[in-house]
C-alpha cells in the first residue's frame, strides 16, 4: 500500500488553528485534510510527486473529505491541494459517487430562521374536518351529523351570549330539544336629546310551525333594527316599541314565500312563527311590548319593595283565568295552558302588539324571558328570588345565572334571557 511522504509537523489546523498532535492526519474539530498541507520547508531540491493518501478511517461506513473554502488560510499562496482518495471516487463514466458514500461538509447551524409560510398556498388548503363530539372518530357531514355514530352536533345558536353595555343576554338550546329555537338582540342608543335608552328583543320560536328558528331570528333582528333606526329620530319608546313589533311581523310572514319546488317536497308545511317580547329602558321610563307567552318582569334593586310581572300571556290559560273560569293554579295545571293565542306569522290571526309604559320610583332590573325560564320561576317572587342581587351592575352574569337555574330545574325547552338595569346608566358605562 501506498503511503505518503513524510511532512514536518504542523502544530495549528490550518483551517480552523486548533491544537494538533504528532502525527494527526485530519483535524479532530473540522475534519481538515493536514496531508493536503505542508509546512514551510527551506529551499530543496524539487521532490517527486507525493502518492496518493490512503483512505482515512470510515466514520459510520464513509471517509470524510474537508472541501476548503476560498477563505480559509493555507499558510502558502497557492490554494492548498484537494486529494480525494481512490476509494471515493466515482466507478461510473460521470465520475458520480457509488452508493453509500457520504461526503461531509463544513458544520451546520442548530438553528435555521424559518421561512413566513405563503399565503397563496395555505388559502388553498382545504378546511380539517371535524370530528363528532360524542364518539371522538366520526367526521361530521355538511348536515352537522357524525358520519359514524349519528349524532348531531352542537349548533352556533345552541348557546349564545352577548352584552352591549348595561344590557346582556343570553340563550340556550336546553336539554330536550335538538336545536335552539330562540333568539334575542340586545342594543344601546341615544334619545333625541342624547340622554341614554337601552332594549332588549326576545323571541321564542313556535315549535309546531315550520322553521320556527328562522322565524325567530328574523323578528328579532327585525324589531331590534326599527328601535335603534326610530329611538334617537325622536319617536316616543312607546310608538317605536308598536311599530318595532310590527315590523317583526312582516318579517316572519315574508318567510312564507316557499318557492314552488320546495312546497311540491313538503306539501304539508306550514307558515314560520314565533312569539316576541321586548323592553326599552331610559332614564325615567320603562315601556314594554310583546305578542305571545314570553314575558317582562320587574325586580327592584331594593328586594323589600315588591316586584312585579309586566306584561300578561297570549295563552289559553290566560283566557281561562281573565274570563274567571279557572284560577291561576288550576289553568297553569292543565295541559293546554301553553297553548297561544297570538303570535308573529302569516297564518296568525289579526295582529294585535301590546305595549305599556311604567314609570318606577326606584332603580331595579327588567328580567325578558321565554317560558323556558319561567316555567322554573312563574311567580314575581319566585323570579325575584334567583335574580342575582348585583344583577343591575352584573348584567351578563345574572342572565348566566338564570339561564343555570332553568336547565338545573330540567331544562325542558329552549331558555333565553335579557338583564337590563333601570334606569339606563350613562352611555358608555356597562357592567362590572
Amino acid at each position: 500500500m501506498s503511503q505518503m511522504p513524510q511532512q514536518a509537523a504542523l502544530s495549528h489546523c490550518p483551517s480552523c488553528a486548533e491544537p494538533l498532535l504528532t502525527g494527526d492526519r485530519f483535524c479532530e474539530k473540522c475534519g481538515y485534510d493536514l496531508s493536503a498541507t505542508a509546512a514551510p520547508q527551506a529551499p530543496a531540491a524539487p521532490a517527486p510527486a507525493p502518492a496518493p493518501a490512503p483512505a482515512p478511517a470510515p466514520v459510520n461506513g464513509a471517509a470524510p473529505v474537508a472541501w476548503p473554502h476560498a477563505s480559509e488560510p493555507t499558510g502558502t499562496d497557492t490554494p492548498p491541494a484537494v486529494h480525494v482518495p481512490a476509494e471515493l471516487k466515482g466507478t461510473g463514466s460521470d465520475g458520480s459517487a457509488p452508493g453509500g458514500v457520504r461526503f461531509d461538509r463544513a458544520p451546520e447551524p442548530d438553528e435555521y430562521p424559518l421561512q413566513a409560510p405563503d399565503p397563496r398556498v395555505a388559502a388553498e388548503q382545504p378546511a380539517p374536518a371535524k370530528v363528532c363530539v360524542a364518539c371522538r372518530a366520526g367526521r361530521v357531514d355538511q348536515d352537522g351529523y357524525c358520519e359514524n355514530c349519528g349524532h348531531a352536533q352542537p349548533r352556533e345558536r345552541d348557546h349564545m351570549e352577548q352584552e352591549c353595555g348595561p344590557v346582556a343576554a343570553v340563550s340556550d338550546r336546553g336539554l330536550r330539544h335538538h336545536r335552539n329555537e330562540d333568539a334575542f338582540a340586545v342594543g344601546c342608543t341615544a334619545l333625541a336629546d342624547g340622554s341614554p335608552a337601552t332594549l332588549a328583543i326576545v323571541c321564542d320560536g313556535v315549535s309546531s310551525a315550520t322553521r320556527p328558528d328562522d322565524a325567530s331570528l328574523a323578528a328579532s333582528r327585525a324589531a331590534s333594527d326599527a328601535l335603534l333606526a326610530a329611538l334617537p329620530q325622536g319617536t316616543h319608546p312607546q310608538q317605536a316599541m308598536h311599530e318595532a313589533i310590527v315590523a317583526a311581523s312582516r318579517a316572519v310572514n315574508a318567510l312564507a314565500g316557499e318557492p314552488a319546488t320546495a312546497l311540491e317536497q313538503a306539501p304539508h308545511q306550514n307558515a314560520p312563527a314565533c312569539t316576541i317580547v321586548g323592553a326599552i329602558v331610559t332614564a325615567g321610563l320603562l315601556v314594554v311590548g310583546w305578542v305571545g307567552d314570553s314575558r317582562v318582569y320587574w325586580v327592584p334593586v331594593d328586594r323589600s319593595a315588591p316586584p312585579a310581572r309586566l306584561t300578561e300571556d297570549d295563552s289559553w290559560a290566560a283566557q281561562m283565568v281573565a274570563a274567571g273560569l279557572m284560577n291561576e293554579a288550576e289553568a297553569y295545571a292543565d295541559e293546554r295552558a301553553h297553548a297561544i293565542t297570538g303570535w308573529l306569522g302569516a297564518d296568525a290571526y289579526e295582529l294585535e302588539p301590546h305595549t305599556a309604559s311604567f314609570k318606577p320610583d326606584r332603580p331595579g332590573v327588567v328580567v325578558v324571558c321565554t317560558d323556558g325560564l319561567w316555567n322554573y320561576a312563574e311567580a314575581a317572587e319566585e323570579m325575584a328570588d334567583v335574580v342575582p342581587l348585583d344583577a343591575a351592575v352584573r348584567p351578563l352574569h345574572s342572565a348566566q345565572v338564570l339561564v343555570g337555574h332553568a336547565l338545573d330545574g330540567g331544562g325542558h325547552d329552549n331558555v333565553t334571557v335579557a338583564v337590563l338595569p333601570f334606569p339606563a346608566p350613562p352611555m358608555g358605562a356597562g357592567s362590572a
